[in-house]
């Protein structure tokens, strides 16, 4: 029987806001079995689940909020604990938004791994995914099908030459979330963030947490850390807002030009569609794998 898993003890970073550009403290608790991850706004004292049904903006970055109470750009700490096979956390937020630190997920991976991780009681539970669910807008699609294991597939297509029908796979049972996704930062063109800044958003954005590009090229000194880093963190991006159904998928991810708003579409699509899915405990004794499993040690899961 694979275990539920949390943190070994708490940890606290700090950070700018990518909207707000102030400053921006974070605390990482574990937490007990079947908790889930759960948000708490310090400064006001309310928590907010992080599952789908409380989802209330999904413009640039996804946001949570519960009794007039809200945070957003969760979807990078999401994916971290995702990737990692964290079950169950209590993360305190001063702020409504969490920290954007350099634009991925590694700051928090390390956070994490930083903090430690241990095994818990009860069974690890997933959401395996039994009948294909699907929604569409125009040439945006996103879809959840039955697979063994953990996939992700996503197209980028956008009107620029390094980003055309750009397109990656990455199959969890093989590759493992910290090399090839977590370093992904989130990217941006030069010309939006100008206007976003004139409209008082993305007051934190900077060459020091995201990929900027001009009309031709990639402005940071450094250039990319994968060739193809903008649909990594796209990738990055989906596994958080996935994290939202509430457990770890069993099933396979296909996107082509989508983002957060796609996501919580088809999260809530699914979710609604309960001949779709099912829950089950994870055993360790078949050769099914999940993100989580590979992340840990290589286990080779099955259900019930």
């Amino acid at each position: 029987m694979i275990l539920q898993r949390t943190l070994n003890h708490s940890i606290r970073c700090s950070g700018i806001g990518l909207h707000s550009g102030k400053k921006i403290s974070l605390i990482l608790h574990p937490a007990k079995e079947n908790h889930g991850i759960i948000f708490r706004r310090s400064d006001l004292g309310i928590d907010i689940p992080a599952r789908s049904e409380f989802v209330t903006d999904t413009r640039l970055c996804t946001t949570i909020g519960k009794d007039g109470a809200s945070i957003s750009t969760i979807e990078h700490l999401l994916s971290a604990l995702s990737g990692l096979g964290v079950d169950n956390a209590l993360i305190e937020v001063d702020a409504p938004e969490v920290p954007v630190m350099d634009g991925s997920s590694a700051p928090f991976v390390f956070l994490i791994q930083c903090a430690g991780i241990r095994s818990q009681k009860r069974a690890k539970k997933v959401l395996r995914i039994l009948n294909k669910v699907e929604v569409t807008d125009g040439d945006k699609r996103c879809s959840l099908h039955p697979a063994t294991g953990f996939k992700i597939s996503y197209l980028l297509d956008y009107d620029h030459p390094l980003l055309r029908q750009r397109q990656v796979t990455i199959d969890f049972s093989q590759q493992a979330y910290t090399r090839e996704v977590s370093r992904a930062r989130t990217f941006g063109f030069l010309h939006e963030i100008e206007s976003l800044q004139k409209s008082g958003l993305a007051l934190g954005g900077s060459l020091e947490n995201a990929v900027v590009l001009d009309q031709f090229r990639v402005l940071n000194d450094g250039g990319l850390r994968y060739d193809d880093e903008c649909v990594r963190h796209k990738i990055l991006d989906t596994l958080g807002d996935l994290f939202l159904a509430g457990l770890p998928i069993v099933g396979a991810f296909e996107g082509e030009r989508t983002g957060h708003e796609m996501n919580h579409r088809l999260v809530t699509a699914l979710l609604a569609n309960k001949a779709s899915w099912v829950i089950e405990e994870l055993l360790d004794d078949q050769e099914d794998h999940t993100a989580s499993a590979i992340e840990t040690a290589g286990l080779s899961p099955t259900f019930r």
